[in-house]
Order: C-alpha cells, then sequence, then structure tokens
C-alpha cells in the first residue's frame, strides 16, 4: 500500500474506484504493461460486493451460474492485483491539476498527491447513502431490529422479516432470505417489481408471502422492533405484523463528490463519455456504473467491457503508436 506523502512518481494511469470495474481495469492496464495506481475510498478492494452485500447471490456474472458477491470480489481482487498496481486505500480523492507543460495530472487525495499520465474513473454510483424511513423513530431501531444493508445472512436466521422496496436489491434479498428466515414477507407500493423477471418469479415461487400496493405505517417494540403497521394504500386497510426485522431497499442518494468539480460533462450524477469511454476532457476516461451513454446498461458485465475499451484507448492516448486493439489475452499474458 501506498503512504501518505507528497506527488508520486508519475504512473500511466491512476484507476479512481477498486470495486468490479475498477480491478478489472488494472488487470487489463497490467496485461498492456501499463503502471498503475489505484484509489478507493474504502478501506478494502471490492467495492460493493465486499462492503455491502458480501453474502448476497449474483447470477449475471459472466462464467458464474451463481457466486457470493464475496467470493465474486476476492477472484476480482486476485486478478486485478496481480501486475502489482500500487494500490490506495482509505483515499478520498479531492482536486485535480493538470500541467500542460509535462502532460501530467495530479490527483490530490485526502492523504496524498498522485501523478498520472491519465486517469480512469471507476467509481461506480460514487458517494451514497441509503434512502432512510420517513419514520420519527425509525433512527432508535437502526440496529436494532431496522436494517438498510445485509452484511451476514445468519443475521436473519429463524427470524420473522419484512423487507420493504421492490427494486432488484428487495427482491434478490427475498429469494436469499426466503431459505433463512423464519417467516418473510415483503410488501410494495405498486404491483411492478423493477428487477429481473426471473428474479421476480423466483420470489413469486418462494415461500415469500408477496403484498404488493402495500407501505409501511410505523415500527415499534420494547429497545428491539417488535412490530410493524403496514397498510394497502388502496383501501388504507392496516394490518400490524409481528417482526423481528425490518430490512429497507428503497434506493439511495449518491453523489460523485469533488469529482463533480473536475470539469468533466456530466448528466446527473454519472460522467458523459463517448464510444472509446473517454469524458470531455482530453486523457480521463470513466467506466462502469459512474459512466453514462446511450443505451447504458448498468450491470458488473458491461463494467467489465467498458473498462477494456477504456484501458485500450487510454494506452493509445499515452502512445499514439500502440495498437488499440492489441489482440486476445492468450496472447498477452507471459
Amino acid at each position: 500500500m501506498a503512504e501518505p506523502g507528497s506527488a508520486t512518481v508519475p504512473v500511466d494511469v491512476a484507476i479512481i474506484g477498486a470495486g468490479p470495474t475498477g480491478l478489472f481495469a488494472a488487470f487489463y492496464a497490467g496485461l498492456r504493461q501499463m503502471s498503475v495506481t489505484l484509489i478507493d475510498s474504502l478501506d478494502m478492494p471490492g467495492g460493493q460486493l465486499a462492503t455491502l452485500y458480501p453474502e448476497k447471490y449474483i447470477y449475471d456474472a459472466p462464467g458464474f451460474p451463481r457466486v457470493l458477491a464475496k467470493d465474486l470480489a476476492a477472484s476480482l481482487v486476485e486478478q486485478g492485483l496481480q501486475y502489482r498496481p500500487t494500490v490506495c486505500l482509505g483515499e478520498q480523492v479531492k482536486t485535480l491539476d493538470y500541467d500542460p507543460s509535462t502532460r501530467l495530472f495530479n490527483v490530490r487525495t485526502s492523504r496524498q498527491a498522485h501523478l498520472t499520465r491519465s486517469i480512469l474513473i471507476a467509481a461506480g454510483v460514487g458517494a451514497f447513502s441509503a434512502r432512510t424511513l420517513p419514520l420519527a423513530n425509525a433512527g432508535q431501531y437502526e440496529g436494532h431490529g431496522l436494517y438498510y444493508f445485509v452484511s451476514r445472512v445468519e443475521t436473519f436466521r429463524d427470524k420473522r422479516v419484512l423487507i420493504v422496496g421492490g427494486g432488484d436489491s428487495a427482491v434478490d434479498w427475498a429469494n436469499a432470505l426466503s431459505g433463512v428466515a423464519g417467516q418473510l414477507t415483503l410488501i410494495h407500493r405498486r404491483d411492478q417489481f423493477r428487477a429481473h423477471e426471473e428474479a421476480v418469479a423466483q420470489m413469486h415461487r418462494s415461500p415469500v408471502a408477496v403484498k404488493v400496493f402495500h407501505e409501511l405505517k410505523a415500527i415499534g417494540g420494547r429497545g428491539h422492533i417488535e412490530h410493524a403497521t403496514i397498510y394497502d394504500n388502496r383501501t388504507k386497510a392496516e394490518e400490524t405484523l409481528a417482526v423481528d426485522a425490518v430490512l429497507v431497499n428503497i434506493g439511495f442518494f449518491n453523489t460523485l463528490g469533488p469529482i463533480k468539480d473536475w470539469g468533466l460533462d456530466l448528466e446527473a450524477a454519472a460522467i458523459k463519455v463517448d464510444g472509446m469511454m473517454q469524458t470531455s476532457r482530453p486523457g480521463i476516461f470513466a467506466a462502469g456504473d459512474v459512466a453514462t451513454y446511450p443505451g447504458k446498461l448498468k450491470l458488473i458485465a458491461t463494467g467489465f467491457g467498458e473498462a477494456a475499451i477504456a484501458v485500450n484507448y487510454a494506452k493509445h492516448y499515452l502512445d499514439p503508436t500502440a495498437n488499440i486493439f492489441p489482440g486476445h489475452s492468450t496472447n498477452l499474458k507471459r
């Protein structure tokens, strides 16, 4: 790991974000014999796979019928670090300067400065926080039966669990916990789910009690959640459920943080790129969930492809004589 200090020796590419896309980009840059600095604000590599839902199954990673997020993260770390990039964890990026006389970027973080000839931003959705329940007493139950993320599935073993939400996270957790929780109910304010069709079908085939057009009105208990009141938003009829845990998946707020001030063309909280994953500033590329373009799909598999494209064009940016497509990996790896 890098130590705090002054500007480092320039590298070919500084990759911001050590999640799946950033790790694969580090690996691919190594294939192209590029020197790499890998920067992440978290204290461990792997991104959300490792920190937010390590025990959630991932179904859309190529080569795996299904794989635990923590296992996929471990494989990506092993692959991404094999060419020994400089890894700087626990560093939030702050400012960016460019010196046209040396053609070097200076990325300053919360700990030090990094000189680099090009930049690949793979920061996922940026800094984010879960949308919390708009209930006056919600705060007192956080960690006492109220959850916004799942770090250990065993937390819910044999518990009566209420899941709130209708997106992919809510549906995926309903499926993952259906064989763990003693009793599982999912409520969603509509009858349409924002999740993969097969995941929704699997949920409906499972023992999960799915209640559409239902919302959460209140939670209560003595020091720990013991009950939740839900209501039908069409009839306003209420029902009180005995529960041990409430898992809320109603979205999150995200921001690019200081990156938004780097002079890049943005669209909402994403960075606009072209077909080469180039941003509006020469020498700066973006890939993964942080990048946007017409037809964008936010998938791990998509991020892998975008990482390879960005690295290949970064290589060409640094050395116009280098082939953009160097051949297949079997020809590159020694």
